[in-house]
C-alpha cells in the first residue's frame, strides 16, 4: 500500500502541473477574477478526476498529450462547482481543505463570477485538444460528454434536487438520484473521456461508465461516513455539517454499518468491471481501493 500511496502522490503532482499550466495569467484589468480562479483551483484537493481520466486513457493504450487539456478542464469544472457549493445561498461553508473558501477570501460577488468563469474557461481549455490529436471527432465527443455530465442532466441537475430538498427528509430514490448526478456524473465524465480519447469502442465506454457510477456512489457514501466519524483537523472542513444543515444522507437513511458494507460492495463491483476490460492498470485498481478506504 505504501507503494500505491507514493504512486498516488506522484500522480497528484503530475496532474497538478498539467492543470496549473492551463490556468490564466494574473494580469490586466480583470486580474481579480484570474486570482480568484487560481486561488480556488490551487487550494488543494485529491485531483481525482484528472488522475482517473488519464489512468483510463492509459488502460486503453492511450499515450500522448492530447488528454491534458481535458484533464485540466474537468478539474476546473469540479472546482467551479465547489466554489458555488460553498456560497452562503448554498451550504454557507467558510472553510474547505483547511483554507478559507473563495467567497470568504474574495467576497460573494467575486466567488459567483469565479465559479462562472471556471465553468466556461474549462470549455475554452478542452477545445485546445483539437489541435493535439489527429482524430478531431474524439474531442468533439468528449466536449459533448463534458457538457452533458456537468449540466442539467448531470451535476447541476443533481444539485438542483439537492437544493430543493434542503431541510426536508429525502426519500431513498431521490437521494440515489442526487448522488448519481451530483457526484457520479463528473467521475463518469472523467473516466469515459479517458476511454474515448484512447479510442475505446462504444460498448467499452458504456462499461467504463458503469464502473465510474459504482466508484462515484461509493465515494459519496464514504463522504457521508466521514462527516460523522472524522474530525475537522483530518477532513480540512467542518464535520457534522450534514447534521447541522439538517441533511438527509446515506448514513441517516441506512445507518453507519450498512453504509460501510455498501461502500465495500460497490468498490468490489468497480474492480470486477475493471477486470472485464481489456488492458491492465494496477494503479487504477489501487486507486479505487484507496478512494473508498480514505480518511479524508
Amino acid at each position: 500500500m505504501e507503494n500505491a500511496k507514493e504512486r498516488l502522490a506522484q500522480a497528484v503532482k503530475e496532474a497538478e502541473e498539467i492543470v496549473y499550466s492551463y490556468l490564466p495569467a494574473e494580469e490586466g484589468h480583470q486580474k481579480t477574477i484570474f486570482e480568484a480562479m487560481n486561488y480556488s483551483v490551487k487550494a488543494g484537493g485529491k485531483r481525482l478526476r484528472p488522475i482517473l481520466m488519464r489512468e483510463v486513457y492509459r488502460l486503453f493504450g492511450g499515450q500522448g498529450k492530447e488528454i491534458e487539456p481535458l484533464m485540466a478542464a474537468i478539474e476546473m469544472i469540479h472546482t467551479s462547482s465547489l466554489i458555488h457549493d460553498d456560497l452562503p445561498c448554498m451550504d454557507n461553508d467558510k472553510y474547505r481543505r483547511g483554507k478559507k473558501t473563495t467567497w470568504v477570501a474574495y467576497g460573494y460577488d467575486m466567488a459567483v463570477l469565479a465559479g462562472d468563469a471556471l465553468l466556461i474557461y474549462a470549455i475554452e481549455t478542452a477545445v485546445k485538444a483539437f489541435a493535439m490529436t489527429p482524430d478531431a471527432a474524439k474531442v468533439g465527443r468528449c466536449i459533448q460528454i463534458l457538457s452533458e455530465k456537468t449540466g442539467i442532466y448531470g451535476m447541476i441537475g443533481g444539485q438542483t434536487v439537492d437544493v430543493e430538498l434542503t431541510n426536508q427528509p429525502i426519500p431513498k430514490d431521490k437521494l440515489d438520484f442526487i448522488y448519481r448526478l451530483k457526484t457520479g456524473a463528473l467521475l463518469e465524465a472523467s473516466m469515459v473521456i479517458g476511454a474515448v480519447m484512447a479510442g475505446a469502442s462504444e460498448a467499452e465506454c458504456g462499461t467504463v461508465e458503469r464502473m465510474a457510477a459504482a466508484i462515484g456512489l461509493a465515494f459519496q457514501i464514504q463522504d457521508d461516513i466521514l462527516d460523522v466519524t472524522s474530525s475537522q483537523e483530518v477532513l480540512g472542513k467542518p464535520v457534522l455539517s450534514d447534521e447541522k444543515n439538517n441533511k438527509t444522507t446515506y448514513v441517516t437513511l441506512e445507518g453507519i454499518e450498512k453504509s460501510k458494507h455498501d461502500v465495500k460492495q460497490l468498490s468490489e463491483t468497480a474492480v470486477d468491471i475493471l477486470y472485464s476490460l481489456p488492458g491492465k492498470n494496477e494503479f487504477l485498481e489501487e486507486l479505487i481501493e484507496m478512494l473508498v478506504s480514505r480518511e479524508k
